[in-house]
């Protein structure tokens, strides 16, 4: 067994009942890591080309990394995998708590779930036993509903759940899963996948310890660490993310504003984490082993009645349900987070799909006949509230909006394309393009689209400042933000390779370990001689071998494009005179394609395949 996994991987055929154990080489944990890196390896490797993401001969992939389950701060995370119901691609979204800790003590480093159960069942796993269990009695029920009753029944507390509501029963295109109640793996449909192969939940428990090279330097590491946590992230510890910077974003354009049209909004103030403290109460925890406790809870009597078990709006749900549909009622948007954990769908793809529909719906594209007599104007926060219900529950126009922007504006029809906002057909972040250009390269390229997590977020090395720790990877240089040079494209490579490293360690972004002290963990933990570089060709791999399953599924150089949208300025705001160059954003695609091993058409070239020890991967192609 390698240092720091169990060693095994649970395979599980829900057509048939059959559950078999894996027992990988030590070469195959060390190629792959883990997490992003499991799941491009075993779909790109295991699935048919062309298939049915909501048929039975999708995989789901649940995997951990090589730091999960150790006291590790911001390694409390897993990874879930499966061809996407939302762009027919690469779907992967990752997600923390403590599902992913007590999957490995639980005795496993990954689960592959294949077919389709008969019925509605749910997953068992203690201490290495697995037993797949019925869940007639759970279907339709929310998630807090199903959780409650699993500890229940398998009389234990401490049990741990990952899990779909009714959001992912009715194959929300981009429904999530769902651990602890209020972490979403969110991205991508993965709930969708889950949903549709009958698996309301998996329910984990175990107290399995796994070996570590070296104890007494990972102990150090983490001493050190926390003595400086608490002065490096105080912010987060109050308030989590969004706060204080609302206002900024929204002065600097950087506040996607009504379908990200407008770049002025004066509620932006009344959004900020900070007033949210102070006028409804906000309590922070955190997930497993992290000294950094930025998850929020809130609780609300009236007039929304927002349950504290669901926790609280991280900045994504505070931009998409606030400024994106022109709502600072922050007691709305508070609730319309809690009901997507609560029905188990992604609050980005949730709240863009609302802003698409406000706008077709202020155009007269959508009508009140439409809309069941619904108001869907910009800033109608019981419209926002009321919709996210029906997208869950496919009533009225939340069925055509729970197919994601873009099949929804293929079947309004009318122009509605001109206000999807999406890439892939993934609906983008709550970050502007017209602002962080690079971040826009980012989002054509992603192999999941518009994805900003493994990103470039440019303000990072605008400055001296800002950019300082980047060099250790070779980023020596401030560069503007709407740069599109070469030099940004380099950036954007090494940095989002470097990034999705940390999804195959299942590493947190927000926790400030950095591209020295990550190495190091990994040595103290497995024993490996590894480095830097080694890590960073791990993320290169996942994103090459990503690459390569979307060509097999006929995405396209044509699918690495933004919307017209972002090729003209705000309506208002900071950005009136700035919008992305058609041009400029094509050579920079070219130039990240050409650095990245691929050739014109972004397809992987063999050479490039075996520099990265997967030529297995060019049969594919």
């Amino acid at each position: 067994m390698v240092n720091g996994y169990t060693g095994n991987i649970l395979r599980v055929d829900l057509t048939n009942g059959k559950i078999l154990i894996e027992n990988p080489e030590e070469i195959f944990y060390r190629r792959y890591i883990g997490g992003e890196g499991f799941v491009a390896y075993y779909l790109l490797k295991e699935l048919k080309a062309r298939i049915d993401p909501l048929g039975p001969e999708n995989k789901l992939i649940f995997a951990a990394g090589s730091l999960t389950g150790f006291a590790i701060p911001g390694t409390g995370r897993n990874s879930v995998g499966a061809k996407s119901p939302l762009t027919g691609g690469f779907g992967e979204a990752e997600v923390g708590g403590y599902w992913g800790a007590e999957l490995k003590h639980a005795g496993f480093d990954a689960i592959i779930i294949e077919g389709k159960a008969k019925n509605p069942v749910y997953l068992w796993i203690n201490d290495g036993k697995v037993e797949i269990k019925d869940a007639s009695h759970l279907w339709g029920k929310i998630t807090g509903e199903t959780e409650a009753v699993i500890k229940k029944e398998l009389g234990d507390k401490l049990i741990r759940v990952a899990q779909i509501g009714p959001g992912g029963e009715h194959l929300v295109r981009y429904a999530c899963i769902i651990n602890d109640l209020r972490n979403a793996a969110g991205r991508t449909g993965m709930g969708a996948v889950m949903g549709s192969k009958n698996l309301k939940a998996i329910a984990v428990r175990g107290h399995k310890k796994f070996a570590v090279k070296n104890k007494e330097k990972l102990r150090a590491k983490i001493k050190e660490f926390n003595e400086v946590a608490y002065k490096s992230f105080s912010g987060y510890f109050k308030y989590g993310t969004g706060y204080g910077i609302m206002e900024q974003f929204a002065s600097s354009g950087n506040l996607p504003t009504r379908n990200f049209r407008d770049g002025d909004f004066k509620g932006a103030k009344v959004l900020d984490p900070g007033i949210m403290k102070e006028e409804i109460g906000l309590k922070m925890e955190a997930c497993y082993a992290c000294s950094i406790r930025c998850k929020k809870i809130v609780e609300i009597g009236e007039p929304w009645n927002v349950d504290p078990i669901y926790g609280g709006p991280e900045y994504e749900s505070i931009g998409a349900f606030g400024s994106n549909c022109g709502v600072d009622d922050l007691r709305a948007v508070c609730k319309a987070n809690e009901l997507c954990n609560k029905y188990s769908i992604d609050v980005i793809s949730t709240g863009v799909s609302i802003g698409f529909a406000m706008e077709c719906y202020e155009n007269e594209i959508l009508t009140d006949e439409d809309t069941d007599g619904i108001a869907l104007n910009f800033g109608n926060a019981e419209a926002v509230v009321k919709m996210v219900e029906m997208i869950a529950k496919r009533e009225g126009l939340g069925d055509i909006l729970a197919e994601g922007v873009k099949r929804a504006a293929e079947k309004i029809k009318n122009g509605a394309d001109k206000y999807a906002m999406h890439v892939k057909g993934q609906e983008i972040p709550m970050h502007e393009p017209r602002l962080k250009q690079g971040l826009g390269v980012g989002y054509t390229i992603s192999p999941t689209g518009a994805e900003h997590m493994a990103n470039l977020h440019d303000t990072s090395i605008a400055s001296e400042r800002a950019m300082a720790s980047h060099s250790a990877i070779g980023i020596l240089e401030p560069l503007k933000i709407d740069d599109l040079g070469i030099k940004k494209v380099r950036a954007l490579v090494y940095y989002t390779n470097w990034q999705n490293s940390l999804n195959a360690l299942l590493m947190c972004y927000f926790v400030p370990w950095d591209y020295v002290d990550i190495p190091e963990i990994v040595r103290a933990v497995t024993g490996w001689h590894t480095s830097t570089w080694e890590l960073m060709k791990v993320g290169e791999r996942i994103t090459t071998m990503a690459r390569a399953f979307n060509m097999r599924e006929a995405l396209t150089k044509k699918d690495d494009w933004l919307p017209e949208r972002f090729f003209k300025p705000h309506t208002s705001g900071a950005l009136v005179e700035t919008a992305i160059k058609p041009d400029e954003l094509k050579n920079a695609i070219i130039n990240y394609y050409k650095m990245m091993g691929w050739d014109d058409d972004g397809i992987p070239t063999k050479s490039k395949l075996e520099e990265l020890d997967i030529d297995w991967v060019s049969q594919y192609l």
